[in-house]
């Protein structure tokens, strides 16, 4: 896996739909996103080949999941407001606590394009609970 910030950009434009906060990231981020991508990934799925495309699309997801707006909810602010340009509320849960599990921010597409370079298995976000009736 030769992961580098050129493919990224190049993949993220090419294959993600938003791609406003990575693409207006500096290099030092997409690096460190790129990174934690990577990491999350080899340690949520050890036993499977993990394909570039699918570092990048969690890249790309973990950079709006991490922005300047978002990172102000996880800080707690619950809402702002800049005068003349609007209001901003954050509803609860909607982004992680600092440190919390960011496998849960692993978008369908890597899933998929894991299973693909892994001989079509079916991966999901799906977990089975326990539970008392």
């Amino acid at each position: 896996m030769a992961l580098t910030i050129t493919d990224a950009d190049a993949y993220i434009t090419l294959n993600c739909i938003d791609i406003e906060d990575f693409a207006e990231a500096v290099e030092a981020k997409k690096q460190r996103l790129v990174n934690v991508a990577s990491r999350t990934l080899t340690t949520k799925y050890p036993r499977y080949t993990i394909p570039d495309g699918a570092v990048y699309e969690f890249a790309n997801v973990l950079a709006t999941v991490f922005n300047d707006t978002n990172r102000l909810a996880q800080a707690g602010l619950t809402g702002f407001t800049v005068d003349g340009v609007g209001s901003f509320d954050f509803k609860d849960g909607m982004v992680s606590a600092p440190g919390s599990d960011l496998s849960r921010y692993i978008p369908q597409a890597a899933l998929d394009l894991i299973g693909a370079e892994n001989g079509g298995i079916k991966l999901s976000k799906r977990r089975v609970y326990w539970t008392v009736l």
